[in-house]
């Protein structure tokens, strides 16, 4: 789906992140090679762990920041991981809640790469094929969320039904 609501500028949002830091990353050699530069361009997006790292976490922070359903899912997974801890579910089945909230975020973060990779491609253009790949990421998205409120409501609510019952 091709959203037309104003957001915030997300080349802005990475500068802005980016220039938080004092580390820059080095600059990409001269061409050698199709191959070659691929290699070495390759290398030089994060020369060391710490900033692959921070790369990574400007990502999540931005798609927090940008993405209203990134938010709504992260809070939803709080509110199942506490309702957990709260009925003192095994931690298996923490794990098992953990693991379902955690899928659901993982790809709203790769639905926000796929759209802002479509939207770079097509620009201001409508094309049939970018809304396809648009509404397949953000349909991955939805069963991932239903099947993460089914199997958090299966953990969830048999401990919730019990303790209602023993407060009556």
């Amino acid at each position: 789906m091709i959203k037309s609501s104003k957001r915030a500028n997300p080349t802005q949002f990475i500068l802005n992140i980016s220039m938080k830091s004092s580390t820059v990353a080095p600059t990409a050699p001269e061409p050698k090679s199709n191959q070659k530069i691929i290699r070495d361009l390759a290398w030089q997006v994060a020369p060391n762990l710490f900033l692959s790292f921070k790369y990574a976490w400007a990502g999540v922070t931005y798609a927090f920041a940008t993405q209203r359903n990134f938010r709504i899912h992260t809070f939803v997974g709080i509110f199942a991981l506490s309702m957990g801890a709260w009925l003192q579910v095994s931690a298996v089945e923490m794990a098992i809640i953990a693991m379902t909230c955690a899928v659901v975020m993982v790809l709203e973060l790769i639905n926000t790469a796929i759209e802002a990779v479509v939207d770079l491609t097509v620009k201001q253009s409508y094309h049939e094929l970018a809304k396809i790949a648009k509404d397949c990421a953000a349909g991955a998205v939805l069963i991932s969320a239903i099947a993460a409120v089914i199997v958090a409501t299966c953990i969830l609510l048999p401990p919730l039904f019990q303790r209602i019952m023993l407060m009556m």
